[in-house]
């Protein structure tokens, strides 16, 4: 009977979540050639985005100015105070929803750039799957759906910078914590279901591996915010997450989880 390693602690759990993005970045150096390619839908979609928020930014007070006639009669301070933290919820809220629009529009558009990537970091760690049952219709729906609940976590990191005084730090935070568990969930998803797990046995094994999930997404997104980053660490990304999907499979199978409703589809079909 095999023996189940030790809790490790989730603050190391985290930190092993960015770990696994940095041995995606890795993958440069291993497969230059292949990684390049996921530079071109990356690059493509980061620009439209990217035109988006500059105007936003460039039109933002005149929102704010529109949607808070109410404070008119106002003090300074007290307006003042209103109209930031509007402002800081409505921007929040928008690059929330730009970097999950990133992720969603680029798998969308490059798919058969990262389906490249994806074998090529699999045949190179072994014992890769037969192919990633991944089709074009799959992709729009995930698509669409990743975008959908970058819009609820949008709305949420929104409504929470309006809390006075300490709203804007803790919509900035809730915001990485959401956006970074959503990239760690679709990023995942293509090595998960390639070896059978539907979307329920996925959401079962993330969810036990919360800290590791989320150190890994944070950082995504982290480097997704630095000019130029999400172009850059978008291939990486997509090499992380593999390396990230088997090293939980891995740790599952060493714990002997026998958990039947986070098994892979054939599985629980007895195969």
């Amino acid at each position: 009977m095999t023996t189940p390693p030790p809790a490790t602690h989730p603050v190391a759990s985290f930190f092993r979540g960015i770990g696994d993005l940095g041995r995606g970045f890795g993958f440069w150096g291993r497969l230059p050639g292949r990684m390049a390619l996921g530079l071109i839908p990356a690059a493509i979609v980061g620009l439209l985005l990217l035109a988006g928020i500059i105007t936003l930014i460039v039109f933002l007070r005149d929102i704010v100015t529109a949607v808070t006639g109410f404070a008119d009669g106002w003090s300074d301070v007290a307006a003042s105070l209103v109209r930031f933290g509007i402002g800081a919820g409505i921007l929040g809220g928008a690059i929330v929803l730009a970097v999950v629009s990133f992720t969603a529009l680029t798998l969308l558009v490059g798919d058969p750039f990262y389906e490249r990537i994806w074998r090529s970091v699999e045949e190179h760690l072994g014992d890769a799957p037969v192919e990633s049952d991944y089709g074009f219709w799959r992709s729009i729906g995930d698509s669409i759906g990743l975008i959908l609940r970058g819009l609820l976590a949008a709305i949420v990191a929104g409504l929470i910078g309006l809390i006075p005084l300490v709203g804007t730090v803790l919509g900035a935070v809730v915001a990485a914590f959401l956006t970074g568990w959503l990239l760690a969930d679709e990023l995942t998803s293509r090595a998960l279901a390639a070896r059978g797990w539907d979307a329920a046995a996925r959401r079962a094994l993330r969810k036990g591996n919360r800290a590791r999930v989320l150190g890994f997404g944070v950082a995504t997104q982290l480097c997704f915010l630095i000019p130029l980053g999400a172009v850059v660490a978008m291939p990486a990304a997509v090499a992380g997450s593999t390396v990230l999907s088997r090293t939980l499979l891995d740790a599952r199978a060493v714990t002997g989880q026998t958990d039947h409703s986070a098994a892979p589809i054939g599985r629980r079909n007895g195969a």
